[in-house]
């Protein structure tokens, strides 16, 4: 007999094959051979969540809501890979949802803030997270808690919730890129890069905290590249962020030699910083 299995995980295909060797075809074959209980019984719902592509995740899914609408734990991932997806406002109304349904849990509550921050609902993000009891303390509600109060410029309160949230990870980089940018939108340029430079040790392929480091190095008339790992690409367009910054604080020359340096480091053809020189020396020119 041959199976036709298109696109299906690895693990599912063995489980069908050993089903399929079983020629009594027992009540317990019959469910093996469901793909949504093997995928369940075989923990892949955690990886779709993980390790999927998000689109995929968010079709898987769809689809095992579909067949079992009632599982609450595959709406949940449903939510969950929408977020992932960049559609956290089709993500919303399924969180709200769940959390006002009968098998909530309170993680529920803090994912739902997420995605509303993510959907730009701040203050209803506040909400939830306010009704999250005070002794559940993870590493994502402190996260979001730091997020929210950034947003009412509660600084000292984001500062104190940012610092409880690096502590509860061991990969901090990111929460302490979110901490960086914090810090740099107030002004505080050194504390700015101390937080970014800390950022890239943890995680030194975080590029969003090297040209935040940039930023809060360009702001205080530093348009020297720092001493961290970069490749030619990543370089070329963290000159080009020094370039526009030196521009924007009136540096013409300055910002003229940053983006001409940027064309030659980039290995292939750097449209942005060519077009934003070509733009500069017209408007010399006039």
């Amino acid at each position: 007999m041959t199976l036709r299995l298109r696109n299906f995980p690895v693990v599912a295909i063995a489980m069908i094959g050993l089903a399929a060797c079983d020629t009594t075809r027992t009540p317990d074959v019959n469910r093996a051979l469901d793909p949504i209980n093997v995928i369940d019984e075989s923990n892949l719902s955690d990886i779709m969540l993980t390790a999927a592509a998000p689109n995929e995740a968010v079709a898987y899914f769809q689809r095992a809501v579909r067949e079992q609408p009632d599982r609450v734990d595959f709406r949940r991932g449903l939510a969950t890979s929408l977020v992932r997806a960049g559609r956290a406002d089709e993500a919303v109304p399924l969180w709200r949802e769940i959390v006002n349904g009968n098998e909530t849990v309170e993680q529920d509550r803090i994912d739902f803030a997420g995605a509303l921050i993510r959907a730009g609902d701040w203050e209803e993000a506040e909400r939830q997270l306010d009704l999250v009891p005070p002794t559940l303390e993870t590493y994502e509600r402190y996260r979001l808690e730091a997020m929210v109060a950034d947003s009412n410029q509660e600084w000292d309160r984001a500062d104190h919730f940012y610092e409880i949230a690096v502590g509860l990870t061991t990969r901090p980089a990111n929460v302490l890129n979110n901490w960086g940018f914090s810090r740099l939108s107030r002004g505080d340029f050194d504390g700015a890069e101390e937080l970014f430079l800390e950022a890239i040790r943890y995680d030194p392929a975080l590029f969003t905290a090297k040209n935040n480091l940039v930023m809060a190095r360009a702001a205080q008339g530093n348009y020297q590249m720092p001493l961290v790992r970069m490749s030619e690409i990543e370089r070329a367009q963290l000159l080009h962020t020094a370039g526009l910054a030196a521009i924007r604080q009136g540096k013409t020359d300055v910002g003229r030699g940053l983006l001409a340096e940027a064309i030659e480091t980039h290995p292939q053809h750097f449209e942005a910083a060519v077009r934003a020189l070509d733009t500069l020396e017209t408007e010399v020119r006039r």
